[in-house]
């Protein structure tokens, strides 16, 4: 038996009520909180299933690559879209980074606030992190 997410337009405040499918359009709701009468049921967002293999494809669009080099606000909205495409736990780090882009803070700058990220020094035949963006 499903909950409703409503509003209240008195109080400003949200909360569900657990009506039964026959309940449902026949008996009033009023806020929990104000007890108003004046509600209005709120629209949650409608999810998608999509497997694995399309998510995939669809953030290997070449469309969506372009001139994150030059923007570090896009590579981070980027980057986040792809952390969460990816539906596992990140660590902490990578929010971090993601929040100090989406902020307009260069990668190269990122490195030298957070030197713990780089990879291997230089001449060890590595480089940063960010070189596979």
């Amino acid at each position: 038996m499903p909950y409703y997410p409503y509003r209240c337009l008195d109080c400003h405040r949200r909360f569900e009520i657990f009506l039964s499918y026959t309940e449902y359009g026949t008996r009033a709701v009023t806020c929990p909180f104000c007890n108003s009468a004046n509600v209005q049921r709120r629209i949650t967002r409608v999810r998608i299933a999509k497997s694995e293999e399309s998510r995939l494809e669809e953030l290997a669009d070449p469309s969506l690559l372009a001139g994150l080099e030059d923007d570090p606000k896009a590579l981070g909205k980027m980057m986040r879209r792809m952390g969460n495409e990816l539906g596992e736990e990140l660590p902490p780090e990578f929010d971090e980074v993601v929040d100090r882009l989406e902020a307009g803070q260069s990668p190269e700058e990122i490195e030298k606030a957070m030197p713990d990220l780089a990879g291997p020094e230089e001449g060890d035949g590595g480089g940063s992190d960010f070189d596979d963006f």
